[in-house]
């Protein structure tokens, strides 16, 4: 079992799954569901998640495991060390494993999008392990409703002069189920951006 420095609350939040995640789920007795019968998108997942936590840190998790949870400890220590707001899990760091040429080249693409905008060196925008306190989740709000929200969140971090860190994370794309971003997501993603460094002037 995974141990960590502090006390742990999780909040399961299914979105609209048709499988039978909700079974398995309800059969934990030291969590909170909740049940989205229809899809409602990743920002509303992470935004509703957020609304019923409680702790003084708050971490995303994605149901798949693509993010492996020994990690975690990693991403506490520049938080608890009080060297940083928000960690970011670093894929491009670390040695992804399986993902795509096509998903790299994007999350790359975007990266440099955010030096360029934000002036920051993150090599991972669209990292899905991001660890941040709520102090400094307060100072931002979450409007995206789908995965655009990895990019919101990050620029409207650096935008408010966060400490944003990243360290080295181990990935490995998963090989079943259907593909979850296409290139519909990074450019709205790059006008996520866009619109929050805008917004800043």
């Amino acid at each position: 079992m995974l141990q960590l420095p502090c006390d742990v609350e999780v909040i399961v939040v299914d979105d609209g799954s048709t499988d039978s995640s909700a079974t398995v789920i309800q059969g934990f007795s030291n969590l909170r569901f909740i049940r989205h019968r229809i899809n409602k998108g990743k920002g509303a997942v992470i935004r509703e998640g957020v609304e019923n936590s409680s702790g003084d840190m708050i971490l995303i998790q994605d149901a798949d495991l693509e993010y492996c949870p020994s990690d975690i400890p990693k991403l506490l220590k520049p938080i608890l060390m009080h060297e940083a707001d928000v960690v970011l899990g670093s894929r491009m760091m670390g040695k992804p494993k399986r993902m795509s040429r096509s998903h790299l080249i994007a999350n790359k693409f975007l990266s440099c999008a955010t030096r360029v905008l934000f002036g920051s060196a993150t090599t991972d925008l669209m990292t899905g392990y991001k660890l941040f306190t709520r102090s400094a989740l307060e100072q931002v709000t979450i409007d995206s409703e789908g995965f655009e929200v990895e990019a919101e969140l990050v620029g409207k971090f650096l935008v408010r002069g966060l400490r944003v860190v990243e360290v080295p994370i181990k990935y490995e794309y998963r090989r079943k189920g259907k593909a979850k971003i296409g290139w519909r997501h990074g450019l709205g993603s790059l006008w996520t951006l866009l619109k929050v460094r805008v917004s800043a002037i």
